[in-house]
């Protein structure tokens, strides 16, 4: 499930290759891991951690979704009295929709995976700066900086409001 890096056989400040390649997995398999400003920006490590923390996100929405479609199959229930009826679809209602959007979600982690896949996770889709690990720590699928990402919202806004 862990991809590394060829790297060729030869003698290197860790030993061996394998001391090499088990010093490597170690440390993304550190649960403690957080990704900090002072460090390399989407160095492996951090990669890692924002692969892992999407894949387990979505994991989580995926069995969530599991839960309330066996939920909602089970309660078929026919209620006589309408108030009865209608809090039930309400609430029927409610959850579908709750799902739509973890289902968008889900679309949204499947392209942040993407992009750790091929370099580009944690820049900026308008500006191609570095995100920051705090955003994308708070907000993993996160794709424009925190300054394109306000400049967006302000831009929104007046269209809205013409």
């Amino acid at each position: 499930m862990f991809c590394y890096k060829r790297i060729a056989p030869s003698r290197s400040y860790f030993g061996s290759v394998e001391t090499l390649m088990t010093a490597t997995a170690a440390l993304i398999n550190d649960d403690s891991y957080r990704p900090s400003e002072d460090e390399e920006f989407m160095n492996d490590r951090q990669r890692e951690y924002f692969r892992k923390k999407l894949l387990k996100w979505k994991d989580d929405l995926i069995k969530e979704s599991r839960e309330t479609l066996s939920h909602l199959q089970s309660e078929t229930e026919n209620h006589p009295d309408l108030v009865d009826r209608a809090s039930s679809e309400a609430d029927r209602a409610l959850e579908l929709r709750t799902r739509d959007r973890q289902r968008k979600l889900i679309t949204k982690i499947d392209d942040a995976v993407r992009r750790i896949e091929d370099g580009s996770y944690g820049y900026c889709e308008e500006t191609g700066e570095p995100i920051g690990v705090g955003r994308l720590d708070a907000r993993p699928t996160a794709t424009l900086s925190l300054e394109a990402q306000e400049r967006h919202e302000r831009q929104e806004r007046v269209h809205r409001d013409e």
